[in-house]
């Protein structure tokens, strides 16, 4: 069995049988136990090696956290060629026993000894370290041309990155600039006039949302007021809204009434959109003298009404249809009078479909609750108190749609 193994080496192949007696006859037999080192990373290469039973480990960093095992080394397998040629060469690796081994070792010495008498072997190890070194250069094109795929994959990889970066920094920009036109949209400060003041406030879902309300002074010593809330959300949302309102605010100064402004916005919006989107709305104009709010509902949350001794009563509705589905329209039309201390609140539906983390929605009940304790503060202070409260319950749960208020207070 030795003979064969011999037989098969490379360096002592062109050898006949009767010399690989002789060369076996000066091989060193080496036993190893379990884990033990042979030689370790640094030392000075003086044998060459024949593994005749166990496995070998070749490791780089042994005994390290980071220790790598490069090789394992089998029965009929060898190593260390070139500590036979080069003197003061060292170990560029650590081998340690994996299990009892036994090993044949022939020694720089006994090696030139051997090219002496056989100068054969001189030629087989040139033969040899030729081919190792084919098979190194090989290697080498090939770690390289593998190397040079993964870099230009790398490459290819942070071009696409840069580029989606650059994309969602655009994107970011055109909906910071979206946002900036909604918000101027929005008005700055509401109307001050005798006997009443106003709040309102607004959270949307997204960056820009498709909520939209506004407080304005008409002729006559009239106010108008509109809420409203698009289908959907995002910029497409925030430019139907910003239309929706422009429409409202130029038919609302031509001394129409409430259900008249909707149906002639309707008219402009079914003539003007081509998509399936759609807002719901109530505007209404309030008369300073009477105190009476007449309104137009299209499909839009009804209004609540806090009484001055603290009750809450949802205004009665009928049916109502959204502006921008149907060329013809139903609307609910109402005028209520508002008494001294008393608060008219306008609200998406954002308010009472908000979710707490558990997923149970903030409801309707919630919003009569809540208001009913704000009977002696102004429009604005009640709905900073509502929304603070809807917060309060979300609890930091995600926001699923935009939340905007519009309070009116009678004063005493």
């Amino acid at each position: 069995m030795t003979l064969n193994l011999l037989a098969k080496i490379p360096l002592f192949a062109d050898l006949p049988a009767h010399e690989l007696d002789r060369i076996l006859s000066v091989l060193n037999v080496k036993e190893l136990i379990d884990r033990e080192i042979l030689f370790s990373e640094g030392d000075p290469g003086e044998h060459f090696y024949l593994v005749m039973a166990g496995e070998l480990e070749v490791l780089m960093a042994a005994g390290q956290m980071e220790e790598l095992q490069l090789n394992i080394m089998r029965a009929g397998e060898h190593f260390g060629e070139m500590s036979l040629i080069l003197p003061g060469g060292h170990r560029t690796a650590t081998v340690r026993a994996r299990g009892d081994a036994t090993l044949l070792s022939l020694s720089r010495v006994q090696f030139l000894d051997l090219t002496q008498k056989y100068p054969e072997l001189s030629t087989s190890m040139v033969r040899v370290l030729s081919q190792r070194l084919d098979n190194t250069n090989t290697q080498t094109f090939h770690d390289l041309t593998e190397k040079n795929k993964q870099l230009q994959t790398a490459y290819d990889e942070l071009k696409a990155a840069q580029a989606q970066l650059v994309e969602k920094e655009r994107l970011e920009r055109e909906l910071q600039v979206a946002a900036d036109i909604q918000l101027s949209i929005l008005p700055d400060e509401l109307p001050k006039v005798d006997g009443f003041n106003f709040g309102a406030r607004i959270l949307p879902a997204r960056q820009v949302g498709g909520d939209l309300y506004d407080v304005f002074l008409l002729k006559d010593e009239k106010v108008g007021v509109v809420i409203g809330d698009v289908a959907d959300k995002g910029v497409p949302s925030a430019i139907f809204m910003a239309r929706a309102h422009a429409l409202i605010m130029a038919e609302a100064d031509m001394g129409l009434t409430a259900g008249e402004v909707m149906r002639v916005v309707n008219r402009h919006i079914t003539r003007l959109q081509k998509s399936t989107q759609f807002v719901t709305v109530l505007y209404g104009i309030l008369d300073l003298k009477t105190r009476e709010f007449s309104y137009a509902r299209a499909g839009h949350e009804p209004p609540l009404l806090l009484h001055p001794d603290g009750t809450v009563e949802r205004i009665p509705h009928s049916s109502g249809m959204a502006l921008g589905l149907w060329d013809a329209i139903t609307l609910d039309e109402r005028t209520v009078i508002l008494p001294q201390g008393s608060t008219f609140l306008l609200f998406t539906d954002g308010l009472t479909d908000c979710r707490d983390t558990l997923g149970e929605p903030f409801g309707l009940q919630r919003i009569k609750e809540t208001l009913a304790d704000l009977s002696n503060v102004n429009a604005q202070q009640a709905c900073d108190h509502l929304l603070e409260t809807l917060m309060n319950f979300q609890d930091g749960s995600k926001q699923d749609d935009d939340v905007t208020l519009v309070a009116i207070h009678a004063l005493k």
